[in-house]
């Protein structure tokens, strides 16, 4: 019986391996295709970027040529620092960085803290006061640009950096509020009933357990809040008047002027200003897709 089973085993396997190859092969097909696309998309994405780089090599006149010149002749490695010197950006710089840096502490504290009340603090109406904080993402930026602009002018913030920074400290915006209580939710409640047992307080349980455990998605916001506060433009454009507060971006703005555009000067800052961000996303991707990735494990 077994030699009679052994063989029938083996015919239903001879059976069987036509339909397991061509599967494999539809495997393999479809892996390439997906490469392939990936590929694709990825030179696509990065055309922008690499005609950037090319053209801030350029002359003014070589920028406009038609059929685009995509490997500059001459290399014009001088509009660097041309750019760099042609407005005072080690002052932009310094002003960006402390706004980002006042803006990263402030939203990573004051965001986690709120996440962790909706997630883990049982209060009344909790469910419903975390909707109305998600309902504030509907609301346009735009619509709250002017009564802003009235409350800080009569504050006297105007032409300071104090409009830019005091904001983040109230909460840290609900869409970082919504990220960390989704991470928090993830986090066995075990570890902080048996801190509970050891006496531990509330804000020792933030602070001691849910923290470091939370620092993938604590990253993930502090890199979002880094790049809209690198990038933003029309903050420092409403409250900043005298140049020695510009930002990089309001610098950038201001080499457009109405009578003239150093083109080739203006690319070469913008592709200078946008190192850092890509420094900071290559050393802390991990972290980035870790807390993206954890966040909707559970609901």
């Amino acid at each position: 019986m077994s030699s009679m089973d052994t063989a029938s085993e083996q015919a239903f396997d001879v059976q069987l391996a036509p339909a397991r190859d061509r599967r494999g092969n539809n495997d393999l097909l479809w892996r390439w295709l997906t490469v392939i696309t990936l590929l694709v998309m990825a030179a696509i994405m990065l055309m922008p970027f690499v005609w950037l780089v090319s053209s801030s090599l350029k002359s003014q006149v070589q920028i406009f040529q038609y059929p685009p010149v995509w490997i500059p002749d001459p290399i014009r490695w001088e509009n660097y620092s041309n750019a760099l010197t042609y407005k005072p950006f080690g002052l932009y710089l310094r002003n960006t960085m402390i706004i980002v840096t006042l803006n990263v502490v402030a939203v990573v504290f004051t965001s986690s803290f709120c996440a962790y009340g909706f997630a883990r603090i049982r209060f009344w109406g909790r469910d419903f006061w975390f909707g109305i904080v998600i309902a504030t993402l509907f609301l346009p930026y735009a619509i709250t640009i002017v009564p802003s602009f009235i409350i800080f002018s009569r504050l006297g913030w105007v032409d300071t950096f104090l409009p830019l920074v005091v904001p983040q400290f109230f909460g840290g915006g609900a869409f970082n509020i919504f990220l960390l209580r989704q991470f928090f939710r993830t986090i066995p409640e075990e570890l902080a009933d048996a801190a509970r047992i050891d006496g531990c307080t509330e804000f020792g349980i933030y602070w001691r357990i849910m923290m470091p455990l939370a620092k993938p998605a604590l990253i993930t916001v502090a890199i979002f809040t880094f790049l809209n506060a690198w990038n933003d433009l029309l903050g420092p454009v409403i409250y900043l008047r005298s140049p020695d507060n510009f930002t990089v971006a309001a610098g950038l703005a201001s080499f457009r002027s109405v009578q003239d555009v150093s083109w080739d000067l203006q690319l070469a800052a913008s592709t200078a200003m946008i190192l850092p961000v890509i420094v900071l996303f290559f050393f802390s991707q991990r972290y980035f897709i870790k807390g993206i990735v954890m966040t909707g494990l559970k609901g």
